[in-house]
């Protein structure tokens, strides 16, 4: 039968036995020799057979060296892996005890790199001492010929790309420090440009309506003209690429572009046009939420970056910021929304500062309260100086809670500007001293990671407890704040003597009581991982017993006074008329019981300033020192009252 015909079925007995490389039956196949219809069969199935045979043929020869192992390969895989994973140890040389240090420079070393003044390829051996010949054959060897290289950063992207190109979701700046407003401004500028490398931008101004901000906006207000200035846009003229919307804050939030704009007029007068709050109420955390909401479908539609830059120098009402703080993240977060602040330091480890105000019409003086601080979730510093509330302003060196802790999240920054009322850190040193604050810094995370840490960290637990039981602030402990005004009528002032004798009894109760609690918390301060802790244990150990003597003082010297009045003149020139009695502090002490108190808290200061030199904690502790531990009394002399009413309100910051 011809193989060749379509359709035809072989027959095994007439088939044509092919070479194989496995014997059949143990017998090789050869065709019989004779006639030539054997030899045109057996050509005639050569080319197909064969072409199918050698595909076959390379397919199992493949599938050989593919399998079957290879003693060869195997053994250096072995050798390979037994390289990676051995560790190797370090090799100890004893050296000759003959031997002495090196006290002169030598050029007996050798280094890759051509020598300095050799010219072209130069051998280094040519600089080599002549009468080393070891070392100048050894150098021989090592001809190192010179490389040059063509401008080796013309590929490497500018640093502004690099900026640019800081991936999202980042976390930001919580404390850039700067000199002024600004320098301030000339980076909040920058940011601005970098963000228009990618793409164009929406910024978001929220102005703070209190007085005190008045300067500040007319020195930002000036400074746009920079910023478009820059764009190649000047003013009347109107950008694409820079959308602007101007927002404020007080009691309540306004905004002043009902659609964001690109012309530098318009911004002007919106700026020009911010109201004054003088409530003293600033809901800043709810205007941040608003004023993202009203403007993010704008940037949204128009594809733009959007950022949001705060100006304030208060850190916002307390209540309207606990209940609105990580909305305001999470707003910000979800319209991809920057926030940066200029704004300023935060009060150290105490909520508030206070602004010295004289009134126009009385000549009474005043203490303006502002929402300053404080630079942590919760204060953990005593809020009483000893005799009542604080009143100072040592500033922490960090951003208030809630702003350090919206511009880290967000990817944004806050610009730390000096604060008026802090005076122990200015100038060069005020940034070096900053700088080196570093490892104090505050734990920035949600309140209630901050709360949940009590547990873990026992020294925290003690140190919030002592904080709790003598804040002044919390109702329950109004009796922990001693009288520092006293009427002048010698009825009313010896009823006042009387009950703030018997308050300071018990306020040396309750600081005893605390003196206790951080002794039994002396164990845990050594296991506390953060330093920021370890200062705050520091410092308040000194002033619980410090405060101790400055109390007993109190009750001793209001004791001597009724005892031995002093006599003060009713009148002054040219018209002052004694008003009240105020308390103050002085180095010399009245007791011999407050001397023991006295020496203990002086040497647990200096403790503090020793371990913690160039910090608010040291600078608190200085001055607990020069305050001094006795009490005296002075008199207070206003003119005569004016007839009728004052008109001009006393202003809330």
């Amino acid at each position: 039968m011809n193989l060749e015909e379509p359709g035809a079925t072989p027959n095994n007995t007439e088939s044509t036995t092919l070479p194989s490389d496995a014997p059949d039956s143990g017998r090789e196949s050869i065709p019989e020799p004779g006639g030539p219809s054997v030899i045109k069969s057996w050509l005639s199935g050569f080319g197909a057979v064969t072409i199918s045979a050698l595909a076959h043929a390379a397919a199992l020869v493949l599938l050989a060296f593919t399998l079957v192992p290879n003693p060869l390969v195997d053994s250096i895989r072995e050798i390979v892996s037994n390289l990676e994973e051995r560790n190797d140890e370090l090799q100890e040389i004893e050296l000759s005890p003959d031997l002495e240090p090196a006290t002169e420079p030598t050029d007996e070393l050798f280094s890759s790199a051509p020598l300095v003044g050799a010219e072209g390829s130069a051998p280094a051996a040519a600089a080599a001492p002549a009468g080393n010949t070891a070392t100048s054959k050894l150098l021989q060897q090592f001809e190192t010929p010179m490389v040059n290289l063509d401008n080796p950063f013309v590929s490497m992207p500018t640093s502004k790309k690099l900026i640019a190109d800081i991936p999202e979701g980042a976390l930001g700046d919580p404390r850039a420090i700067v000199d002024d407003l600004a320098q301030a401004f000339d980076l909040i500028t920058r940011e601005i440009l970098l963000m228009l490398d990618r793409s164009d931008v929406l910024v978001v101004w929220c102005f703070d309506q209190s007085d005190s901000m008045k300067d500040d906006q007319q020195e930002i207000l000036q400074r746009f003209d920079r910023v478009y200035a820059e764009l190649g846009l000047t003013t009347g003229s109107s950008s694409d690429r820079l959308a602007t919307a101007i927002t404020s804050y007080g009691t309540r939030f306004a905004f002043h572009t009902p659609k964001p704009t690109g012309d530098l007029s318009v911004i002007q007068d919106a700026i020009n046009s911010l109201p004054e709050d003088r409530s003293g109420n600033e809901v800043m955390c709810e205007a941040i939420i608003r004023a993202i909401a009203l403007y993010r479908d704008f940037a949204r539609k128009e594809k733009r970056q959007m950022a949001l830059i705060l100006v304030t120098d208060e850190s916002g009402n307390r209540d309207n910021n606990d209940a609105y703080l990580e909305r305001a993240i999470a707003e910000a977060k979800s319209a991809k929304c920057k926030i940066y602040t200029l704004g300023r330091e935060s009060v150290f480890g105490y909520p508030y500062a206070h602004k010295r105000w004289i009134h126009p019409e009385t000549n009474r003086v005043h203490w303006l309260r502002m929402d300053r601080g404080p630079e942590t979730a919760f204060v953990e510093a005593l809020q009483t100086d000893g005799l009542r509330r604080r009143y100072d302003a040592f500033g922490s060196g960090f951003a208030p809670y809630e702003q350090a802790r919206m511009a880290r999240e967000t990817g944004g920054v806050f610009f730390l500007l000096p604060s008026v009322e802090t005076n122990i850190i200015r100038g060069d040193k005020r940034r070096y001293e900053l700088e080196r604050l570093q490892i104090y810094k505050p734990d920035l995370r949600s309140r209630v990671e901050a709360f949940r840490d009590r547990d873990e960290y026992p020294l925290r637990t003690f140190i919030w407890q002592v904080v709790n039981d003598l804040n002044p602030y919390v109702q329950r402990n109004k009796r922990v704040e001693l009288r520092h005004t006293f009427s002048k009528d010698p009825a009313i002032f010896l009823q006042q003597v009387r009950d703030e004798q018997s308050r300071a009894t018990m306020m040396l109760r309750y600081l005893a009581d605390a003196e206790k609690i951080l002794e039994k918390a002396a164990i845990y301060r050594e296991q506390e991982p953060e330093p920021r802790w370890q200062a705050n244990y520091d410092l308040m150990m000194a002033q619980v017993v410090a405060y101790q003597a400055r109390v007993y003082e109190y009750g001793a010297f209001l004791e001597e006074f009724i005892k031995n009045p002093r006599q003060f003149p009713l009148n002054k020139a040219p018209n002052l008329r004694l008003d009240h009695f105020h308390i103050r502090t002085k180095k010399k002490t009245l007791t011999e019981a407050a001397v023991a108190y006295v020496e203990k808290s002086n040497e647990l200061f200096k403790i503090t300033q020793e371990n913690h030199p160039g910090t608010p904690w040291a600078a608190r502790a200085e001055w607990e020192l020069k305050r001094g531990f006795g009490i005296d009394i002075t008199p207070v002399y206003y003119g005569p009252p004016r007839v009728g009413k004052p008109t001009i309100p006393v202003p809330k910051l």
